[in-house]
């Protein structure tokens, strides 16, 4: 999906079977949790503590 130019775009998607939400942020740094708060907090406090995907960390 790509988002309109200037908007960023923040996914989540709940784990089957599970109490676990998965969030995507929009720099594509991923995270899961169970508290739906902390899962947004962690999104929306980008790039305090995020990791990029395949950058070996």
């Amino acid at each position: 999906m790509t988002a309109p130019a200037g908007q960023e775009v923040y996914r989540v998607d709940w784990v089957p079977g599970t109490d676990v939400l998965h969030g995507t942020c929009h720099c594509g740094a991923e995270h899961s949790a169970e508290d739906p708060v902390a899962l947004w907090e962690w999104m929306l406090a980008h790039p305090r503590g995020h990791r990029m995907r395949g950058d070996g960390s």
